[in-house]
């Protein structure tokens, strides 16, 4: 009886089966640098002899191709790692890397210190950066060491291709949605002011407001649930005749719920509420929250994808969002 389990064949005994030190073994198994022709031929001789599978993760530190992806994510404070959207960015980008021997590391970027991308430069382990909550600044700050191995989810640039969801054409139907239910007083919440792909929406909705003849009434926001409750208060005290709230988050949008019950309002009777985003959530609450879908896994598929494959990316790929009506709006 076998009291012991298969010990997988290691780098030393593919050197020592094939008379080799063990520099010069990895020099063959890695094809990197020089070894002699006859100690190429003992080393294959003996990787086939011992059923050796190289480590992905050291074969790659010795190419200095790198062993992990960096979702970096710009935040006025490290909380911002704990968000649900962060987290499914990681997760999906792990699911192309792991069958690729690469891992998924999460790195906090202060917002206003651009120069916290140095850290990463230079770190052979890195093979990419996926940027996430991207602004022009942060664009700017890219070491040169780093170009061509970083994307972005959110603005882009010359040399940062950029994956994102068409948030401009998701809000246009959401807004189109409320118009044809016979809302004609919407207020919008909004986004961070600093991030450039928040303000897309905005600029939908002020186009389609004018177009229609129809007042602004724009509240600021943060995509938190915290303050769509904050916010739909004071849009009340502020526009009493309000009969809709688009909040550019689900999580904003549901805290506005939370917030016109705490006054007595009525959703969707009083006013109706609209979000972005279709978090699993927002089919589950009451009323189910109508919003636009943002397909964030296949955005970080993509994202993750283009920077193993190494070949160069479109400058810009907008993934599509349509309208999801349930029963707030």
């Amino acid at each position: 009886m076998t009291t012991a389990a298969h010990r997988a064949a290691t780098l030393e005994d593919v050197a020592r089966v094939a008379g080799v030190s063990r520099s010069t073994a990895s020099r063959v198994i890695a094809g990197t640098g020089f070894a002699s022709p006859a100690a190429r031929k003992q080393v294959t001789a003996a990787v086939d002899q011992l059923g050796y599978v190289p480590n992905p993760a050291a074969r790659a530190l010795v190419r200095g191709v790198g062993v992990r992806l960096v979702v970096a994510v710009q935040g006025t404070s490290a909380a911002v790692l704990d968000d649900p959207y962060v987290h499914q960015v990681v997760g999906s980008a792990a699911r192309v890397c792991t069958p690729a021997g690469v891992g998924v590391a999460l790195h906090w970027l202060p917002f206003g210190d651009p120069r916290s991308l140095d850290q990463l430069d230079g770190d052979r382990s890195v093979c990419g950066v996926i940027l996430v909550n991207t602004t022009e600044d942060l664009l700017e700050a890219v070491p040169p060491s780093l170009r061509g191995r970083v994307v972005s989810i959110g603005v882009g640039s010359a040399t940062v291709p950029s994956f994102d969801v068409d948030n401009a054409a998701g809000s246009e139907a959401v807004l189109r949605h409320l118009y044809a239910s016979g809302r004609r007083r919407i207020a919008m919440v909004t986004g961070p002011r600093w991030l450039p792909c928040a303000q897309r929406p905005v600029q939908t909705y002020r186009r389609l407001m004018a177009e229609a003849g129809l007042p602004e009434r724009i509240l600021p926001g943060d995509f938190r649930a915290a303050r769509g409750r904050t916010a739909a208060g004071e849009a009340l005290r502020r526009w009493p005749d309000i009969d809709a709230i688009y909040a550019i988050s689900d999580d904003t949008a549901l805290g506005v719920i939370a917030g016109l019950r705490d006054v007595g309002a009525r959703v969707p009777g009083d006013v109706a509420v609209a979000g972005f985003d279709d978090i699993p959530l927002a089919g589950m609450t009451a009323p189910a929250l109508t919003t636009a879908s943002h397909p964030v896994g296949r955005i970080a598929v993509a994202a993750a994808s283009a920077l193993l494959d190494g070949r160069p990316a479109a400058p810009v790929t907008l993934f599509p969002s349509a309208l999801v009506a349930r029963a707030s709006a």
